[in-house]
């Protein structure tokens, strides 16, 4: 019995010891590397501030002639040329100069029920952005104009009332949404046959009264690689991959009794599924984020501005599809009070998101407003997870209507003289 504890309490002693010595040592290296980790985060978080910071920004808008007879192909045109991706072509670029993917904002507002189209961008890329418009909506006139977001100053207590809501995708990325191409926009019509599924929004927007304002702003860059591969721990792949395991899960549910994929037990529906996919995905891709903000001067007389919820939930329903995707809500995400918010124009002061006794679905509107005035989406402090939609896609839900959207208050310009021929006799 001595010799048994004499052996075990040595055991014991042992593997303390080596269970002291394993864990210090596991400690001394993993520390160090815990440390390196959230040092290279915070740098990169940093210079990516300081690179925001720096950025000289331009909202322009267009505004339109009176009859634009172009589909909204000539949109995806103009789209295809915001598929920037050169400013992180290198490491030096992307980790010690911060440089990020450029982002555009694609913005439709109603004032008063007077609607306008905006483009929010970088100064560096301002002249291209409008040669680009030109190219396509030739008698179109392109302005800067001041930033209407600034102009409405919106606090709990102030004299505006306002609803903030976002939309995310209710299937995975590949499946598009109801496009212009399957409302036949894309084959010769009359005008009166055309059906432009970006009317009911200009419908509403423009019945508007004084004192109401809606924004509707989609934020875009050209769409990296992000998803995660199946069986591959680092690698990642695009929503073109994506898709690809979406497909293969389609032609899973249609094989013989041998386990073989056979094209003749797809149905109607998956082979029109599958065509979608594939169509979808054969087009450029841009990261997305939607938003749109209901704001109004608070007026006994109009009543409550919550009474204009369902009209903002339901302003998406039209690119909705059964059997692929649509538009759906989400809530804003939770605010993060970042040392570097002060560069983003996020002072606590100016936004106090974290005020004691403050609602929380007010909270959440503040960080709504702030978050669509700095045209934040992509970057901290607000870091929302985007989704991907197609040229195709925006090009749909972001287009200059022609004069089937015939509006009264929807503001047009006289279209453009041409020059007369020189040989016109006198």
């Amino acid at each position: 019995m001595a010799i048994f504890d004499f052996f075990f309490g040595s055991f014991v002693g042992a593997f303390e010891a080596a269970y002291y010595q394993v864990t210090y040592g596991a400690t001394a290296l993993i520390v160090p590397l815990a440390l390196i980790f959230f040092a290279w985060k915070i740098w990169v978080y940093y210079i990516n501030a300081e690179y925001l910071n720096n950025l000289k920004w331009a909202l322009l808008e267009v505004r339109l002639p009176k009859e634009i007879r172009r589909s909204p192909l000539a949109m995806e045109i103009v789209l295809n040329s915001f598929h920037q991706t050169g400013k992180t072509g290198s490491p030096y670029k992307k980790y010690w100069l911060g440089q990020l993917r450029p982002t555009f904002s694609l913005e439709i507002v109603s004032i008063g029920g007077m609607v306008h189209f905006f483009i929010y961008t970088m100064q560096e890329f301002r002249n291209a952005v409008e040669s680009y418009i030109y190219a396509q909506y030739p008698e179109a006139e392109i302005v800067e104009a001041p930033d209407y977001a600034e102009m409405v100053s919106y606090t709990i207590d102030g004299r505006w009332s306002m609803n903030a809501i976002e939309f995310v995708l209710s299937k995975p990325d590949p499946y598009p949404i109801k496009t212009y191409i399957d409302y036949g926009m894309d084959k010769s019509a009359k005008e009166e046959e055309r059906i432009d599924p970006i009317t009911p929004t200009i419908e509403l927007m423009g019945s508007l009264k004084k004192g109401e304002q809606l924004w509707l702003q989609i934020i875009v860059r050209a769409a990296m690689n992000r998803y995660k591969l199946p069986g591959k721990w680092f690698k990642h792949g695009s929503y073109k991959d994506e898709a690809e395991e979406e497909i293969k899960k389609i032609k899973a549910l249609a094989t013989d009794a041998e386990g073989r994929f056979n094209t003749n037990l797809l149905t109607p529906v998956q082979k029109s599924t599958i065509e979608s996919l594939e169509r979808n995905t054969d087009k450029l891709g841009f990261d997305a984020g939607i938003r749109a903000i209901y704001i109004a001067e608070k007026d006994p007389s109009r009543g409550a501005s919550s009474a204009n919820i369902p009209a903002l939930v339901n302003m998406m329903k039209q690119y909705n599809s059964a059997n692929l995707n649509g538009f759906t809500i989400s809530r804003l995400t939770s605010f993060d009070n970042y040392p570097w918010s002060e560069y983003l124009g996020l002072k606590r002061g100016e936004f106090p998101y974290i005020n004691i006794g403050i609602k929380e679905s007010e909270k959440e509107k503040l960080k709504g407003f702030g978050f669509y005035r700095n045209r934040s989406y992509f970057y901290q402090p607000c870091s929302h997870k985007p989704f991907v939609l197609s040229s195709e896609e925006l090009a749909t839900i972001y287009h200059f209507p022609g004069g089937v959207s015939g509006t009264p208050s929807f503001a047009r310009i006289d279209s453009k003289k041409s020059e007369p021929p020189i040989n016109l006799p006198v």
